[in-house]
């Protein structure tokens, strides 16, 4: 959910005007607080964070119940190509166990507030589909490797 730009403030404006940034973070819901130095956050009202995690959760139930059947998890499977286009580029086994681990994450974002799993698994899954979409690059990757490549540079 992108916000518009009047649906942000700066920290120094939280800082100075606490009570104007309040007041509009409760007109809107939801205000987005941007720091210089620091990540941004949200100021939102706590019942509406509140229905917001029980969606997830809701809807992360609805998931983990329509995997325990094989028609519904076969259709979840099906769908994971419209939400994420370069699925196609996985074989029908790799959609299987993405769809698997995607929804295991989305329950553990809803059950035990761990929102970065989700996001590293759809990361892990795209990399291995950007690697495949590239002919070169996938046969490339399957070719053995000797030896010490040194330390990794990780990058966000």
């Amino acid at each position: 959910m992108r916000l518009s730009q009047s649906e942000a403030v700066t920290f120094s404006d939280l800082s100075r005007n606490p009570k104007a940034v309040a007041e509009k973070a409760a007109r809107l819901g939801r205000l987005r607080i941007t720091h210089r130095d620091a990540h941004d956050f949200y100021l939102t009202d706590a019942d509406r964070s509140d229905q917001r995690d029980q969606s997830l959760l809701t809807a992360s139930q609805v998931f983990m119940a329509l995997m325990r059947h094989d028609a519904s998890a076969r259709a979840l499977q099906l769908a994971i190509p419209d939400v994420f286009p370069w699925a196609r580029h996985l074989a029908d086994r790799e959609v299987r166990e993405f769809t698997v681990e995607l929804v295991g994450a989305l329950s553990d974002a809803a059950e035990l507030d761990l929102d970065r799993n989700a996001a590293a698994v759809i990361a892990d899954w795209r990399a291995t589909a950007r690697i495949k979409a590239d002919p070169d690059e996938y046969r490339e990757a399957k070719e053995p490797t000797e030896g010490d490549f040194g330390p990794v540079e990780i990058t966000e």
